[in-house]
C-alpha cells in the first residue's frame, strides 16, 4: 500500500459526561431563606395555585405524585381548611398526617371560594391529552384498507 491510498479512520469525538461538575445523587434541602424567597415570588406574581401546592409541599413533606393528586377537598372540607389533613400515599399505601401552618391554609382559601374547586385537584389539569382508554385515540391494528397486518 501507497501511503496515497492511505484510508484515515476518524475515531468519534468523546464529548463530556452531560453531567459532570454536577451534585449527583440526594439535593440538599431547602434553606428557609430559599423558601420564604419561592414564597414571596409566588405572591408577587399572583400565582395562587402554585402557592398553595408549594405551601402543602413544605407541610406535608409528600412525594410529588401524592402533592399532585392532592383535592381541594381532602384538605378543606366543607369550605373550611382543617389545622389537620390525612393523605393515603401511592407507593406505601399508608396514611400520613401533617399540619398545614397558617400560610398553607391562607394560600387555600382562594382555592376553596372557586366555584366547583371542591373536587377539583390544586395541580393543573393537562391539556391537549386525552385518555389513551378512549376509542378515537386508541392505536388500532388495522393496517390501510382495514386489513389486519401481522
Amino acid at each position: 500500500m501507497n501511503d496515497n491510498d492511505a484510508q484515515v479512520i476518524k475515531l468519534p469525538v468523546r464529548r463530556p459526561p452531560w453531567n459532570k461538575g454536577k451534585l449527583v445523587g440526594a439535593k440538599p434541602p431547602l434553606r428557609p431563606s430559599h423558601v420564604w424567597s419561592i414564597r414571596t415570588k409566588l405572591q408577587i406574581e399572583g400565582k395562587k395555585r402554585d402557592l398553595a401546592l408549594f405551601n402543602l409541599a413544605i407541610d406535608s413533606k409528600l412525594r410529588g405524585c401524592d402533592v399532585v393528586a392532592v383535592r381541594v377537598d381532602d384538605v378543606a372540607p366543607g369550605g373550611y381548611t382543617m389545622g389537620r389533613a390525612t393523605i393515603r400515599q401511592k407507593k406505601t399505601g399508608r396514611p400520613v398526617r401533617f399540619e398545614l401552618t397558617d400560610q398553607a391554609r391562607q394560600a387555600i382559601v382562594p382555592e376553596v371560594d372557586r366555584p366547583k374547586a371542591r373536587s377539583v385537584p390544586l395541580r393543573r389539569p393537562r391539556r391537549g391529552l386525552t385518555r389513551i382508554d378512549d376509542p378515537a385515540v386508541r392505536p388500532t391494528r388495522a393496517g390501510v384498507g382495514g386489513q389486519h397486518r401481522s
